[in-house]
């Protein structure tokens, strides 16, 4: 069962909120909740498990208790990997809200074979849908666009660009750089990015636990390659809060991406923390 280190209150300030255009807050690791203005509201990978200790061993508090979710309309998957596709996690949400669950094959595989949502949780399989690159669906007052993504760790990675009247967000997962960002970025206006960031580090082996040198997410240079191909207005860099040996700090990129003409500015976001569109 997940125990939230800061109770309901972060929640609440979603559901209470009342944005003009488009409210995204940050939950640490990849994890994102989208609230528009009519009210449409969509969590993007969220995880509020523990990791593997210590394997993987979480550096942040977990932001809120699942079970406490009350609004909500959708949940989208990028890949996979446990920190992305998690069945305490994400099930309470979708039993409670009966939202759907977005997500392409292999991710759903784990939903449906490897963690049995419908068995473990009031999940109907109906809620679980599977999308692929180049499809396109809305959710409430947003439409969402499945594009590509690179990361060579996952099996099936897709990202997900969000539009909406106040602007457009775009959320990578883990991916890192590919050609193919040129023509999203020739393609959608993006506003803001999503883009994994961490710290090359060793971290023990899956199956030997032997310390092995590590890179899950993108290094100084190729989250800045990312967002200027995708000629995103604003950065916001993720995941660079979560893992033991693999933290990063932000900070540097303003250097990094000085030269460029995008992003033209970065939004470096702790956990809890909300922008706007």
């Amino acid at each position: 069962m997940i125990h939230s280190d800061w109770g309901d209150w972060l929640v609440r300030d979603v559901e209470n909120a009342n944005p003009a255009g488009v409210a995204i807050w940050y939950h640490g690791c990849n994890g994102f909740v989208v609230k528009g203005s009519a009210g449409t509201t969509i969590y993007i990978d969220p995880y509020l498990g523990l990791g593997d200790p210590p394997r993987t061993t979480r550096m942040i508090p977990v932001p809120f208790d699942p079970t406490d979710v009350e609004e909500a309309d959708a949940v989208l998957a990028t890949h996979e990997h446990t920190d992305h596709v998690d069945g305490p996690s994400q099930a309470p949400i979708l039993a409670n809200t009966g939202a759907t669950f977005y997500a392409p094959d292999d991710s759903l595989a784990v939903a449906r074979e490897d963690e049995a949502w419908t068995d473990e949780w009031d999940v109907t399989d109906e809620q679980l849908t599977e999308v692929a690159e180049g499809e396109t669906f809305d959710v409430g007052e947003f439409t969402i666009h499945v594009e590509i993504a690179h990361d060579p760790d996952a099996t099936h990675p897709v990202s997900y660009v969000v539009e909406h009247d106040a602007g457009t967000f775009f959320h990578g997962g883990d991916t890192k750089p590919t050609d193919e960002f040129e023509r999203v970025g020739d393609e959608y206006d993006i506003d803001l990015a999503a883009l994994a960031f961490g710290a090359v580090g060793r971290i023990p082996d899956k199956q030997t636990r032997e310390p092995k040198r590590t890179r899950w997410y993108n290094d100084e240079n190729q989250i800045i390659e990312c967002a200027a191909a995708l000629e995103c207005e604003r950065l916001l860099p993720s995941h660079w809060d979560m893992w033991k040996g693999l933290t990063a700090d932000p900070t540097v990129l303003h250097h990094h991406a000085a030269s460029f003409d995008h992003p033209r500015r970065l939004e470096i976001t702790e956990i809890g923390d909300r922008v706007d569109l």
